[in-house]
């Protein structure tokens, strides 16, 4: 059987491919439902609420988008993503969504099967990434519609799968059963490679004549191929891991590539506090155990307080779990009452009012205006240290300290992507170089128009990986991508020589 029907990486051969996806959420679903040609369309009857923008999209109706100009598309417009693309696209399927309107999307999708760019995406597990292993009964943070891919409403797909429908929120276990639904009602699972797990991206070295001589033809038995005939693909990228069978082996593999997209999130690793004692067994850096330990019932409501650090949504869905279960809480955070960055001031009451309860809860009972026995909040307030007999040491920004006698403590304040598997490479990406990536301090440094990174040509990065933290803006990413793909294909095929990477393709 093929390759992809079977799920499983050859290692002799080595496949060669024009794109690998790193990474199978929703950034590297996106990214796949594009390079399979689809492309998006302006609406024969459309209006946007923009007109500036809809004069744009009618000076070229007949195009699609990804074959239009972005910068040109994008220019005056504002929103909640750092990338232009991103606001762009997400303007065209959501217009004007963060002044609270609904209108509809004004793209349509067409199958173009001459656009299809052969691909592979590689995830460690089922398509849907990371939301499969957030806790299934909280709500997400953005609307269930917001939280869709092209092609695909989320309100059709959930339409007889909820019982109650008491909100337009989704759970994340909702979210993650859609992206599975997706992969399989577009046709994309032939391209999805499960249970993998990249150890090395590497350049390769090679004679230039060498490798350019690998046809398309090599993967001929392994995916469907373009209408692209006689094309040579360059192994810039050489990927190694192994896959995990099914009796629990390692089955090594190795790649080659052209291009290698980066969508592997930022859920890896948890951000560390740094101090002494974070290592005992009693600080945890996961809502999970926390949950289980409750439910397991080794938290008890006599029991010493649970210590909970950080001011965002994470953390204040672990309160809200505490609270719901009687678990008397301290929350610590670095951050003022007053700070217009807490995420609490930016969202709509009346979208998240459990959100909004919690920030309640910091402001009404801080340690200095009041108490409850259940919450406490120390704000202006960091971790100096855990110690073996479960006490913590609390630090104001005065330099006042407070131990406590907890029970568990958990350490809540964001995380971090792992890109070990890039070696060296991955300290030069961001815009701060020798620093780890980070999604808002140190995202991967790209031209903003392709995604491809500035510093490694053929390297390219979406999602929170270049500060799209939001699923609406993430798409921007894959159509910025195949965009910039798709004209250099085109360029090759017409004999044109690029001048260099990281223009606008």
């Amino acid at each position: 059987m093929p390759l992809a029907e079977e799920s499983t990486l050859p290692s002799d051969p080595p496949l060669t491919v024009p794109v690998v996806i790193i990474g199978n959420g929703p950034s590297g679903i996106c990214l796949s439902y594009m390079l399979s040609g689809y492309r998006p369309y302006l609406c024969p009857d459309a209006v946007h609420p923009n007109s500036i923008l809809q004069n744009k999209l009618e000076e070229a109706r007949h195009l699609s988008v990804p074959e239009q100009d972005l910068e040109y598309l994008s220019e005056g417009l504002e929103g909640r993503s750092p990338n232009p693309v991103a606001v762009l696209f997400d303007s065209l399927i959501h217009p004007n969504a963060d002044f609270g309107y609904d209108y509809p999307s004004v793209l349509q999708w067409k199958l173009e099967p001459e656009h299809y760019i052969p691909h592979l995406v590689l995830g460690k597990g089922q398509p849907g990434g990371a939301w499969h292993d957030m806790e299934g009964s909280m709500l997400t943070l953005s609307l269930g519609d917001w939280m869709e891919l092209p092609g695909l409403k989320f309100k059709d797909w959930a339409m007889g799968k909820r019982r109650n429908v008491k909100t337009d929120r989704a759970t994340p276990a909702e979210v993650a059963s859609y992206y599975k639904h997706y992969v399989k009602a577009k046709g994309l699972q032939r391209y999805f490679i499960e249970n993998t797990y990249v150890t090395s991206v590497s350049k390769t070295y090679r004679d230039q004549e060498e490798s350019a001589c690998v046809e398309r033809e090599e993967i001929s038995a392994e995916l469907p191929q373009s209408k692209e005939e006689g094309s040579a693909i360059k192994k810039n990228w050489e990927i190694q891991g192994y896959q995990r069978t099914a009796d629990g082996s390692h089955q090594p593999f190795c790649l080659f590539a052209e291009n290698v997209a980066l969508a592997t999130g930022t859920f890896d690793a948890p951000a560390r506090l740094e101090v002494n004692g974070e290592e005992l067994p009693y600080v945890s850096h996961s809502v999970t155990e926390f949950e289980a330990a409750v439910n397991k019932g080794k938290l008890i409501v006599t029991a010493d307080p649970v210590l909970i650090v950080g001011a965002g949504l994470t953390a204040a869905d672990a309160i809200l779990f505490a609270y719901n279960h009687n678990i008397p809480v301290i929350h610590a955070f670095r951050r003022r009452l007053s700070d217009p960055s807490l995420i609490f001031k930016q969202l709509p009451k009346k979208l998240y009012p459990e959100y909004h309860k919690v920030y309640h809860m910091m402001c009404m009972y801080s340690h200095a205006t009041g108490s409850c026995p259940k919450y406490t909040s120390f704000p202006e307030h960091h971790v100096l240290s855990f110690h073996p007999d479960a006490k913590c040491v609390l630090q104001s920004t005065s330099g006042l300290k407070k131990v406590f006698k907890i029970s568990m403590a958990l350490v809540l304040i964001g995380s971090h992507p792992n890109l070990y598997f890039l070696k060296e490479q991955s300290q030069s990406l961001g815009h701060h170089p020798n620093q780890p990536i980070t999604c808002k301090g140190n995202p991967v440094e790209i031209n903003p128009f392709t995604y491809e990174a500035i510093k490694e040509p053929n390297l390219f990065a979406m999602g929170p990986l270049v500060g799209d933290n939001f699923i609406r803006f993430l798409k921007g990413g894959a159509l910025a991508i195949t965009r910039c793909l798709e004209t250099r294909r085109k360029k090759t095929a017409g004999g044109i020589e690029e001048n260099g990477a990281n223009q606008v393709c």
